[in-house]
């Protein structure tokens, strides 16, 4: 039995978000939230949020144990780019992309 949250086109580049999925996949849900509030990123409240809901979504649509839950898969996948143009030397530009990312927490029940 699993549980699911995703977000969706978060402004943040998907290599920064997966640093912080890095922290927390395979440890408890509790264990993942200490890690998460002692972490210093810009991405740690989604990732926290998604977690929280993930864990309600378990508890309250599958009726599973809040203790024994674990986040079992935590993958990041690249969303919409958007490309905008920066302004450089002699009338030339140059063009920036700004990334976002698609996030998705599972958590499973040992």
């Amino acid at each position: 039995m699993t549980a699911k949250a995703h977000a969706k086109n978060v402004r943040i580049g998907p290599r920064k978000m997966r640093l912080i999925a890095d922290l927390v996949r395979g440890k408890s849900v509790e264990s993942a939230l200490t890690t998460l509030k002692l972490a210093r990123k810009r991405g740690i409240p989604i990732i926290r949020k998604l977690i929280l809901s993930a864990k309600a979504n378990a508890v309250n649509n599958h009726n599973m144990d809040e203790k024994n839950l674990f986040v079992s898969e935590v993958y990041v996948n690249e969303g919409a780019t958007l490309k905008r143009v920066r302004p450089r030397a002699r009338g030339r530009a140059d063009r920036v992309m700004k990334r976002s990312s698609h996030t998705t927490v599972i958590l499973g029940e040992r």
